[in-house]
């Protein structure tokens, strides 16, 4: 059950990952890609129906890994305090600012909340790449399992590490490349017109990067953590995975040149999930390394709640997860298809005479 678990955690954070990178990959392009406020608003309602709803995944990610590792849940959360309550912060002010943008209209309003979306979904895309290199390298846990990460401390990554150090910096920027190709394969897929040329024609240049940075840091984390080496010796079915990722990395440079635009974000999805898959099966059976000794890690065996608990919570995780993914599956048929600028233009002039009617409301 144990195996189970750690199998249904790795892939609701590959999920939350695939769903929620797009539109943090939007946010990190949204002032880059657009050239008006009516394609800032283009950019927007590209994941305004589903933005909310990906984060549930997160949500529910972390309440899967509190019942079946509580252990690792309890101490991951003291450990890194800081990041998490920094990682928060930003989570809040993507939101907000999505949702305050249009409710004062005003060119230096819009324009401070396109500038948060944007800042704090870059430096979102950072963290959420530099917590996966922390669990990667592993963290100074002690004989209890017990540890406490300040934010930097030299940068080396051996010793007394901090939360940033080169390489799990180095994590953070491939993390940050990954999720704006992510997010460009996305609005090639929603935007039409000059927008979608913008977007194709970044998600190429994007693509040149991600394949650089995956290729360096795959080398980098072989050499300086040859241990994640050894799942792939004992088990060589486990290279299923980074094929995955191969073939999801190649399709996407295929499918843009083809203009075929849904094979080419599904082809992103699949880069990302061959990805995140090898690090779950290099990592396995920890889910905590220690980085001082690697006898004090935090595993699958010594983590995990009860056997008969989690077989139990098995039967309500799969009704639970089921209706969510349903959901899930509705809201994006419910969705699809692309924006229509001739529609959001409309939509912005409406917003416009509504505000010119409550302002005359107010001053008559």
């Amino acid at each position: 059950m144990g195996t189970v678990w750690f199998c249904l955690v790795a892939g609701m954070l590959t999920g939350y990952v695939i769903l929620d990178g797009f539109d943090i990959g939007v946010g990190v392009l949204h002032l880059w890609l657009s050239r008006s406020d009516a394609e800032r608003r283009i950019l927007l309602r590209s994941i305004g129906p589903v933005w909310d709803g990906n984060e549930v995944w997160l949500i529910a990610a972390g309440g899967t890994l509190f019942f079946a590792f509580p252990r690792v849940y309890a101490n991951s959360f003291s450990g890194f305090y800081l990041p998490l309550m920094m990682v928060l912060w930003l989570l809040i002010l993507r939101g907000i600012s999505i949702e305050f943008r249009s409710h004062v209209a005003g060119d230096i309003w819009s324009g401070f909340w396109d500038a948060v979306f944007s800042l704090a979904s870059f430096l979102l895309a950072i963290f959420f790449g530099a917590a996966l290199g922390n669990v990667v390298r592993g963290v100074p846990l002690d004989s209890s399992g017990r540890f406490f990460e300040p934010l930097w401390t030299n940068f080396l990554p051996q010793g007394q590490t901090g939360i940033l150090d080169w390489y799990t910096i180095l994590v953070g920027v491939a993390a940050l490349g990954a999720l704006a190709l992510h997010g460009a394969a996305w609005l090639v897929l929603k935007t039409e017109g000059e927008l979608n040329v913008r977007a194709k024609g970044t998600a190429k240049g994007l693509w040149w990067l991600v394949v650089s940075l995956t290729l360096g840091l795959t080398i980098i984390t072989f050499q300086l953590l040859p241990r994640y080496t050894a799942n792939f010796r004992l088990h060589p079915w486990g290279f299923l995975f980074p094929l995955v990722a191969i073939a999801g990395l190649a399709g996407i440079k295929w499918f843009l040149h083809a203009n075929k635009e849904q094979q080419a974000f599904g082809s992103s999805c699949a880069y990302l999930a061959g990805m995140l898959s090898s690090v779950a099966f290099s990592l396995y059976p920890s889910v905590l390394p220690a980085s001082m000794d690697p006898m004090q890690g935090l595993t699958v065996a010594n983590s995990k709640a009860g056997e008969y608990g989690l077989g139990i919570g098995l039967i309500w995780w799969l009704i639970g997860m089921g209706l969510a993914s349903v959901y899930t599956v509705v809201a994006y048929r419910s969705f699809s298809g692309k924006i229509s600028s001739a529609e959001s233009e409309e939509l912005l002039s409406l917003a416009v005479i509504q505000n010119g009617r409550e302002n005359d409301g107010q001053n008559p």
